[in-house]
């Protein structure tokens, strides 16, 4: 199945209410569990979050990692408005600062990340580059890279059954939503054709971590 594109922005207000009340603990989560087993006894300092959304993964992030302070970067203020309020719900506020920065905008403090970090932003963007782009321009000289996304399925039926699987008890706005993402998400061949292009490949590997989802992670040296 070919790639669908869909909006880069999660913008409307219904749309980001629905994405923030929705139950993404266990995906949420994962992502964090998946990044301490591969970079077990690391313990990083400056991070930054690409397309942070609500920011629940940067809240996890940021407990799970206490030493560290976030910087959470989206183009959505629908999203940053909600991931502010669980913020500052969390007591998070002098640790996590959610910015509103449509990439591939300059962001503060850049080339001083050492840790990157990004969920489900890969399958938003028009021009993939735009990531990798980001990434390398903000990252330290040897930064922990650490990107999840979704798995583009074989056809729209497989998408369909992933929606009815995961997310039966959602709202219609998020049902749509992530049929659409899975339409608009990229396969692990395309990935490597990414980090090919972006000079990147001896660096960071591709990684299929479960039925709808592939990381990309490594080092920069």
């Amino acid at each position: 199945m070919d790639r669908i594109p869909e909006p880069e922005l999660m913008d409307e207000v219904e749309q980001a209410r629905a994405y923030a009340a929705a139950d993404f603990s266990e995906p949420h989560q994962a992502f964090v569990e998946h990044f301490r087993q591969r970079f077990a006894d690391y313990n990083p300092k400056q991070v930054l979050d690409l397309g942070c959304g609500p920011a629940d993964i940067s809240i996890r992030f940021a407990r799970a990692y206490p030493q560290c302070t976030l910087t959470g970067v989206d183009g959505a203020a629908a999203m940053l408005a909600l991931g502010r309020d669980a913020v500052s719900a969390g007591g998070l506020q002098s640790r996590v600062e959610l910015i509103q920065v449509y990439l591939p905008g300059s962001l503060p403090k850049a080339g001083s990340f050492d840790t990157v970090i990004s969920n489900s932003l890969l399958h938003h963007l028009a021009e993939p580059m735009v990531l990798w782009d980001t990434l390398k321009a903000n990252a330290s000289e040897q930064a922990v890279v650490f990107i999840m996304d979704l798995l583009r399925p074989d056809s729209q039926a497989a998408a369909h059954e992933l929606v009815e699987r995961y997310a039966s008890d959602e709202t219609e706005v998020l049902k749509h939503d992530f049929f659409y993402s899975l339409l608009a998400a990229y396969r692990l061949e395309e990935a490597d054709v990414q980090l090919r292009q972006a000079g990147l490949v001896n660096h960071l590997q591709v990684e299929l971590v479960s039925d709808r989802h592939f990381i990309v992670w490594g080092r920069l040296y």
